[in-house]
């Protein structure tokens, strides 16, 4: 048997490097699919509290209205006010005795980490909705759009990008945290790593193992995501689109904070020289 510490990590590697590969696939697959049913669930009950009601003009729509918001406010609270672990325990134990629900594992660690996830996102769109001009949504109003074809349309879009380091974010902490599934039997990379570590009692061979397969995980997906931030933002010169054909169209362009050793500048005014 290995005796020090590189050998007995090589061993580990080499006797059961894809426990833990299967472990980091059932982590990413868990985070990955939640955090974007959890985006849905944070887009929706964003939606709904930004709904503007007026009692006077609708009474009933507005009582209904309101009740829907002190239950949403309720779901976003709890689940952000308890730690995911005792919720886990809570849904998984709790529909088996009170519903007779049995759920499987892949089921029990969507659920719970999709809606714990819809809870911090449903705040997160609420600010992303509240950050956007209220010119944009009386426009579309003025257009004849209603609020829900105003908030997919027109305020959504630009809040998507406000919010997209927040989705990051919650993926990355997604990642680390579906480690709280095992006390429902959730067979990740955590329950694989303890899994190793029991065999031989080789515990911080084992977790340091795991730790640099998180460090990657996560390193990998911040990567990522700021690549498509970078993206959503467009190209630093673009050409803006009109129909108006006695508009300028030479679109808007970013120069450089020397004048005379960008080309750019030599071009532009030669080109109002000759207008």
């Amino acid at each position: 048997m290995p005796q020090t510490f590189g050998e007995k990590i090589l061993y580990i590697l080499q006797n059961y490097g894809m426990t833990f590969l299967r472990g980091a696939g059932v982590t990413m697959l868990i985070a990955v699919v939640s955090t974007f049913i959890g985006c849905i669930i944070g887009f929706l009950v964003g939606i709904v509290q930004t709904i503007p009601t007026d009692r006077s003009k609708n009474p009933v729509k507005w009582a209904l209205l309101g009740l829907v918001r002190i239950i949403l406010n309720i779901y976003v609270e709890v689940f952000r006010g308890t730690p995911m672990m005792v919720q886990a325990m809570f849904i998984y134990y709790g529909a088996a005795m009170l519903f007779h629900i049995n759920m499987d594992m892949w089921t029990a660690a969507f659920f719970i980490v999709s809606i714990n996830t819809g809870a911090y996102m449903a705040e997160t769109v609420r600010g992303g909705i509240l950050s956007i001009d209220s010119g944009q949504t009386e426009g579309a109003k003025a257009i004849g759009m209603n609020h829900f074809q105003t908030m997919v349309h027109v305020v959504l879009p630009q809040a998507l990008r406000n919010i997209m380091p927040q989705i990051g974010n919650n993926l990355i902490i997604n990642i680390k945290d579906t480690c709280v599934l095992t006390v429902i039997g959730t067979v990740e990379l955590f329950y694989s790593s303890k899994s190793v570590a029991g065999a031989y009692y080789w515990y911080f061979e084992s977790f340091t193992i795991a730790m640099v397969v998180y460090f990657i995980l996560t390193f990998l997906c911040s990567r990522l995501l700021r690549l498509l931030e970078s993206k959503m933002d467009g190209p630093e010169s673009y050409d803006l689109a009109t129909s108006d054909t006695l508009a300028h169209t030479s679109g808007m362009t970013r120069f450089s904070e020397d004048p005379d050793k960008d080309p750019k500048v030599d071009r532009f005014f030669s080109t109002r020289g000759d207008m």
